[in-house]
């Protein structure tokens, strides 16, 4: 029996392997073209990972009614050739999509083909964002977009506080591509783009060493380069040959370079020459199946390409294998079809183009490819538009002969250790080009550069501030002054060398926005004077941090007070006035019913009135001569005279200061009054306050201006209906330093319009501003500061500065504690001397007519 099962099942898995085969030669074969440029290492690996996918796929896909059949092409790393295979393709094999070709110039070329014969192209390496799937509709991008890079670049420049950035990019379909979108990215996080390097992708290396020298020569250091492998490894080598890869150099690479440098490095040493340079690439997770795919495909592509030194595949790869997986998936889905081209039925054929026609599969084949979701090697394998959505970068460091990672990135979270969670950035472990671990600030001062060129302002007043002039002895200019004094503590806090030198400039009609424009023509590098911050300067040029006090106000004469001979009534406010003279009042009678028996006030109703009220006034000089019997109304005055003397005290102190010090007014309060009475306004030569008052409604016929301090104190005196002005509107540096000059007879008022101050000027997006605004806070904040004012300005307290500042007049407030107790104190000894004497029903009756007359009976008893 034994031999009998051994022949079943032998019987049995014969069979079964000829049903296998049978349903393998039963599949329907599906044409799908390659393109690829074969000569390379890089096309090579391409195809071996094209090769492995179709494999495996249907090595774990054992009943398919498909078969896809490969048919490879080479482009021989040409545009012709590529268009050339894509037309041999579609002609002679009617193939039902391509996958590549590799670079994004040649893709442009089969990207037309396709969309013309409705056959999707798939590529995995044409990057450039101007190959967009929305412009054609039959091209699928199964990599990354280039522009998905371009936030981790940016989040890298922000992180540093880089002002200004080059790139550097190839001048190709790839290397364009990318740079309106990176510009982009760079001006939202406030950084500029002063210059764009174009490298020919042909170019010799005189060609590449004449642009790096141009790169040399400017004060920008932070590079960003966008290029294929092959022009980016000997730009590199260059750039290390000619000492640009040291310290103070910043180089950024895209993916470009960043995705094949292991490869690159196994060819032509290329790390050697990065040393330093911080690159991004996409994250590919080094999951189980990578691992046994990479330990896969080195052997296999040894046994295909036994002359070449085998390497790990690179994301490139990754991207192959699921694309050539996913469009084996979506035949597979899509079914059996008729694959046939439709022919057109008009012109004259005398074309390949001609004779092609159009896929009647391609269209239901692309909307299959569009739905394929699967987990690939590379990660998720979704397309959302036509191509491959990105997840997550790592940002890598070039040390020896690896890129080491240091961050990731992602558009969630940003900058962050981790890909989950928003964990703070360790940028700063970064390695720099010259083996240095100190962040570069980003610019240099070129060597054998030219000197900065610092407009300064030429005026004829004020002169401590700026001060142009001429040393006969020398034959030179000099430029001195309170504000050049305060650059050159600034330069010297810097912790590196800057050379400048000062130009003279006389701005036309006395306009500093002429002389501050010329920055923005890129005439002067900066500008160094009285120059204030305004925010419509703000927007052509870039400012430091204010080194002066802020703020626009006014200079009045001042007069003197013409109320001086009611001088003795202000003391005391209107409202002390009569609450005192009403609680006078109230102490009288409250004296009056309780000493209502005490014969010595008299016993006619007027006389006791008199000598009641006189008794309770004559406290003020303690005069009084009657006696009190009762001990209430003794207990009510004892407070009442506290009262008193404190309050004559005050009165005496606040009286004598007002006699003894000059009464001095200023003759206007504010603009309004000024602007309501018709007041010409005065203001300095090139100044801005002429804008602001107009703005506030004064007339043009009511500015007038001047130049020197002498000048404002001439105008002012003169007064605005003889030909000067009456007031002085300008900066409160310069109304210090008039008042200083000029300290009798003016006074500066308290209101001020809001500015903010002086700074130093730069061109936009001048990488010196941050610098030297720290610089300004360290001298502003230091002893020479103050060494500097006290040179420049002298320290004078003017008189009429003080007077005009009076004591105030003693309010109610002040005293409302002391009235309070003396009005509860008095009542509270009228209520009880009541209370006792409604008890004594003997006198109860005569009170009213005691209080009127006196008492009838002079010794009649005393409560």
């Amino acid at each position: 029996m034994g031999w009998a099962i051994h022949l079943l099942f032998a019987c049995f898995f014969g069979a079964l392997q000829k049903a296998m085969v049978s349903a393998h030669d039963a599949a329907v074969p599906v044409n799908v073209g390659v393109i690829l440029d074969v000569s390379s290492s890089a096309g090579k690996k391409s195809w071996t990972s094209i090769s492995m996918a179709v494999d495996d796929f249907y090595a774990t896909h054992s009943n398919c009614t498909t078969r896809v059949v490969l048919h490879l092409r080479n482009s021989k790393n040409d545009v012709v050739g590529a268009a050339a295979a894509a037309v041999d393709l579609l002609k002679n094999f009617q193939v039902q999509a391509i996958i590549g070709p590799e670079t994004s110039t040649e893709a442009s070329f089969v990207i037309n083909l396709g969309n013309q014969s409705q056959v999707p192209v798939l590529s995995f390496s044409a990057t450039s964002p101007s190959l967009s799937p929305a412009r054609a509709p039959f091209f699928v991008r199964t990599t990354l977009n280039d522009s998905s890079q371009v936030g981790a670049i940016a989040a890298i420049v922000r992180y540093f506080g880089w002002r200004e950035v080059v790139p550097v990019y190839e001048d190709s379909e790839y290397g364009a591509g990318v740079i309106p979108f990176l510009v982009d990215a760079l001006q939202a996080v406030d950084s500029g783009v002063p210059y764009r390097s174009v490298i020919p992708s042909a170019a010799a290396e005189e060609e590449v060493d004449k642009e790096l020298y141009k790169l040399m020569t400017m004060q920008t250091r932070v590079f960003i380069v966008h290029m294929l492998p092959a022009l980016g490894a000997r730009f590199f080598q260059r750039a290390k040959n000619l000492g640009m890869m040291s310290g103070g150099f910043v180089w950024i690479t895209t993916d470009g370079i960043t995705d094949v440098l292991e490869e690159l490095d196994h060819i032509l040493r290329i790390t050697e020459a990065m040393q330093g340079v911080i690159a991004v690439r996409p994250l590919v997770e080094r999951s189980e199946d990578v691992v046994n795919f990479t330990a896969r495909f080195r052997s296999r592509f040894r046994q295909e390409n036994p002359t070449i030194k085998a390497a790990d595949p690179s994301v490139f790869q990754l991207w192959a294998y699921d694309t050539t997986w996913a469009t084996t998936m979506a035949v597979e889905n899509l079914g059996p079809k008729r694959s046939s081209f439709r022919r057109p039925q008009s012109g004259d054929h005398s074309t390949d183009l001609d004779v092609i026609g159009s896929s009647e599969s391609g269209p239901a084949l692309l909307k299959a490819i569009l739905n394929t979701r699967f987990k690939g090697l590379a990660g998720d394998f979704r397309l959302l538009g036509g191509q491959l959505q990105s997840s997550a970068y790592e940002i890598v460091n070039v040390i020896g002969n690896s890129a080491r990672v240091i961050e990731f990135w992602t558009p969630k979270l940003g900058i962050s250790k981790q890909l989950d969670t928003a964990v703070g950035a360790g940028l700063n472990s970064i390695i720099w080009p010259g083996i240095s671990a100190a962040v570069p600030k980003g610019w240099e001062i070129p060597t054998g550069g030219k000197k900065l060129r610092i407009g300064v302002p030429v005026k004829k007043g004020f002169n401590q501030f700026v001060n142009v002039g001429w040393e006969p002895s020398t034959n030179r200019t000099v430029v001195t002054g309170y504000c050049i004094d305060i650059f050159k503590a600034v330069m010297e806090a810097l912790p590196y060398a800057v050379t400048y030198e000062f130009f003279p400039f006389r701005p036309s009609a006395n306009s500093y926005d002429h002389l501050i424009y010329q920055v923005y023509l890129k005439n002067f590098d900066a500008v160094v004077g009285d120059t204030t911050i305004t925010a419509e300067r703000t927007l052509y040029v870039d400012f430091t941090m204010p080194y002066t006090e802020s703020g626009v106000s006014m200079v009045v004469p001042v007069k003197e007070d013409p109320r001086k001979m009611w001088v003795f009534l202000k003391p005391l406010t209107p409202n002390l006035w009569l609450v005192s003279f009403a609680f006078f009042v109230f102490m009288g009678f409250t004296v009056l019913v309780i000493e209502h028996s005490n014969a010595e006030f008299g016993r006619q109703p007027s006389e006791r009135l008199g000598k009641v009220f006189y008794f309770v006034f004559s406290v003020l000089v303690f005069s009084q001569t009657e006696s009190l019997r009762s001990n209430f109304s003794r207990i009510a005055m004892v407070v009442w005279m506290f009262v008193v003397l404190i309050l004559t005290s005050s009165y005496t102190a606040s009286l004598t200061s007002r006699l003894t010090v000059q009464q001095l007014q200023p003759t206007a309060a504010d603009l309004k009054q000024l602007l309501s009475t018709g007041a010409y306004i005065g203001y300095q030569d090139g100044s801005f306050a002429a804008e602001i008052l107009k703005r506030m409604g004064f007339k043009s016929s009511k500015l007038r201006h001047f130049s020197t301090s002498d000048q404002y104190a001439e105008a002012l005196l003169q007064g605005g209906a003889k030909g000067g002005v009456d007031a002085i509107f300008d900066e409160i540096p310069y109304l210090k330093l008039f008042l200083s000059e000029h300290c009798n007879g003016f006074t500066m008022l308290s209101w001020t319009y809001k500015t903010d101050g002086f700074g130093f000027v730069f061109q936009k997006g001048s990488p010196l501003v941050p610098d030297v605004s720290r610089a300004v806070l360290n001298v502003t904040e230091g002893d020479k500061m103050v060494a500097i004012q006290n040179k420049w300005f002298r320290d004078t307290i003017c008189p009429s500065q003080n007077n005009a500042v009076t004591s105030a007049s003693l309010n109610l407030y002040q005293f409302s504690g002391l009235f309070l107790i003396t009005g509860v104190v008095s009542t509270l000894a009228a209520l009880i001397f009541l209370f006792l004497h409604s008890r004594n029903s003997t006198i109860r009756g005569p009170l009213i007519r005691n209080i009127l007359h006196g008492p009838q009976n002079p010794n009649q008893a005393h409560p």
